[in-house]
């Protein structure tokens, strides 16, 4: 989708992209070949960034802002995961040239970084550090899968939502405050529950020191949490401080 706001990629943004594990190990010359192919695109809110079903064009690199995966059928949306910066998506679709399981589109106006897939494949094909890489980042985006799965099968919507609560708190700071960046309907897609269940998980969550404020949620009570959610590293992959 080159032509949105497209620039050429910032000595800073390829410092950051260089630090991802992904690209950490690859030669130099290979890594300048990607990022000189680059395109870095500076997207609306709510653009479609990529379609399931369509054969990828793109690896897409987050720089700045967040970007909602989601799929459809039947008439039905599911919000898979949210991605924010500085996170690679679609690797599999890129490296096998299969289509698309899965759509993208922008929650906020975001920055993408979009390398032409068949350069990907070519340094794939060459560069033996890339190549383990791609396959160490394949096998953590696998297991990431197997996580979601079991918090899906062994935990209650309640149970989910504290979890979230917990590990969203510890990556925005230990404040004991989330901050929403979303609207609560994409929370409520993401954890596999209707909006209406959210409002009932997040009343009956209060119990155990949770309080939503607009698009604040208060943890006043965050060993009672705890226990409520019951933490698991073979779901969750951390554990709380």
């Amino acid at each position: 989708m080159p032509g949105t706001g497209e620039k050429s990629v910032r000595q800073s943004d390829r410092k950051l992209i260089r630090k991802l594990p992904l690209f950490c190990d690859m030669s130099d010359a290979n890594f300048e070949k990607l990022v000189s192919a680059a395109y870095l695109q500076h997207l609306p809110q709510h653009m479609t960034l990529i379609s399931e079903g369509d054969l990828p064009d793109f690896l897409h690199i987050v720089i700045d802002g967040s970007v909602k995966m989601f799929s459809t059928h039947d008439g039905h949306e599911a919000t898979l995961d949210i991605m924010q910066p500085v996170t690679t998506f679609i690797l599999a679709a890129v490296i096998r040239n299969a289509v698309y399981l899965k759509s993208a589109r922008t929650l906020t106006p975001a920055q993408i970084l979009m390398i032409p897939a068949k350069t990907v494949r070519s340094v794939f094909g060459r560069d033996a550090d890339f190549a383990r890489s791609v396959v160490n980042e394949l096998a953590e985006r696998y297991r990431a899968v197997v996580r979601s799965l079991k918090n899906e099968k062994l935990r209650t919507g309640a149970e989910r939502l504290a979890n979230w609560i917990l590990q969203t708190d510890a990556l925005q700071g230990h404040h004991q405050r989330v901050e929403l960046m979303f609207d609560k309907r994409t929370l409520a897609s993401r954890l596999g529950m209707t909006p209406e269940n959210l409002s009932r998980n997040l009343a009956l969550l209060a119990n155990y020191g949770v309080r939503s404020v607009g698009r604040d949620i208060k943890i006043e009570d965050s060993l009672a949490l705890e226990r409520f959610a019951k933490p698991n590293a073979l779901i969750d992959g951390w554990e709380p401080k």
